[in-house]
């Protein structure tokens, strides 16, 4: 990458970029049509398929930065992957109504569960930031198990609330679409007559080449970086973490477009959870662990995913209808501090 021309390496950047974005759309589809076909939908394996599908440019990235060395980029690509995600919510909010804030729609308290389990992972992220690097199992960090385990932990907890919920919550004027997502919302269209054999088969491309192009995003846009003095992680928290969150604006708009407000919000919020718990895949490709090596950048950018994502869980709850230039409270609370979080990035950065 580093004989290319900077003309030409924007090129590639953003052919890159295209082909996340069109390949995620196609692990959206595909990946709902394996997971109503084999009626994964509230089976742990269904809940997996759908955060690794979401994840696979963060993968790819993270894989290709530990092997490379350029740990503070896997890192920052991880976690503030994370904020950018949450502002996908944003995109839909302004999307779902121009008069009913998106958490108002929602009419479930599972997306606050999954809030929940982000905190508590972003959490044990930070936690592992302060470990020493010699403090380790192997070449992996403990705080990368502990992630892990308190990820499976939740989703097996979630599971069984959606399951069988021990409580009943009553949100008038409310419209969350499909409680459950084996249960197909009446405006979607009819169960496809294709084998299943055809969906697998979409489903694996589209994770080849959404991992081909992670790799090029993180090559190409790692030497775009250093040649604008970009700090890598600054770099990895916005523009690139931008280009990986591409399949969740689009899964976020389709789910918004049919009604299904509460997976919508559910998917993000279930994606970021998972995508912490490939600092254990970094930890094992990079031979140590990565996280004594995030920073306090990483730090910032993990303290500003838990404000974000409190925020849209209170709105869940406190469930205020208005809306402002088609956005609610929540969202313009959040899009607030993310522009004040950003800057006082910048200023971390130079301080």
């Amino acid at each position: 990458m580093s004989s290319l021309s900077t003309a030409v390496l924007s090129l590639v950047f953003a052919l890159a970029v295209v082909a996340t974005w069109l390949a995620g759309t196609r692990l959206s589809t595909s990946t709902d049509q394996i997971d109503r076909r084999f009626d994964l939908g509230d089976a742990l394996g269904g809940v997996v398929l759908l955060a690794v599908a979401g994840s696979l440019p963060e993968l790819a990235i993270t894989i290709s930065a530990a092997a490379s060395g350029n740990l503070d980029l896997a890192a920052g690509n991880l976690i503030g992957g994370i904020a950018i995600q949450t502002m996908v919510i944003v995109l839909c909010d302004a999307y779902a109504s121009p008069n009913q804030a998106l958490t108002y729609l929602v009419g479930s308290l599972i997306p606050v569960l999954e809030a929940l389990l982000v905190v508590a992972v972003v959490a044990e992220v930070m936690m592992g930031a302060l470990l020493p690097a010699h403090v380790s199992i192997g070449s992996v960090s403990p705080a990368s198990i502990a992630i892990v385990v308190t990820w499976l932990a939740g989703i097996y907890t979630l599971n069984r609330v959606r399951r069988a919920p021990q409580w009943e919550v009553e949100m008038p004027g409310s419209r969350p679409g499909r409680t459950h997502k084996q249960r197909r919302h009446p405006k979607e269209e009819p169960k496809p007559t294709g084998s299943a054999r055809n969906a697998i088969v979409v489903f694996a491309v589209a994770s080849l080449v959404t991992l081909a192009a992670g790799v090029v995003l993180e090559q190409a846009g790692n030497e775009l970086a250093d040649r604008a003095g970009i700090n890598g992680v600054i770099f990895g928290a916005t523009v690139l973490a931008f280009a990986t969150a591409l399949p969740e604006i689009s899964s976020g708009l389709a789910a918004v477009k049919i009604g299904d407000h509460q997976l919508a919000v559910a998917d993000i919020f279930g994606g970021n959870a998972f995508q912490v718990a490939l600092f254990l895949v970094a930890d094992l490709v990079a031979g140590k662990p990565v996280l004594p090596y995030a920073g306090d950048l990483n730090a910032w950018l993990a303290g500003l995913s838990i404000v974000l994502t409190t925020i849209y869980a209170f709105g869940v709850i406190v469930r205020r209808e208005g809306c402002t230039l088609r956005l609610g409270l929540d969202s313009i609370l959040v899009v607030g501090i993310f522009a004040l979080g950003i800057a006082g990035l910048v200023a971390v950065s130079n301080g």
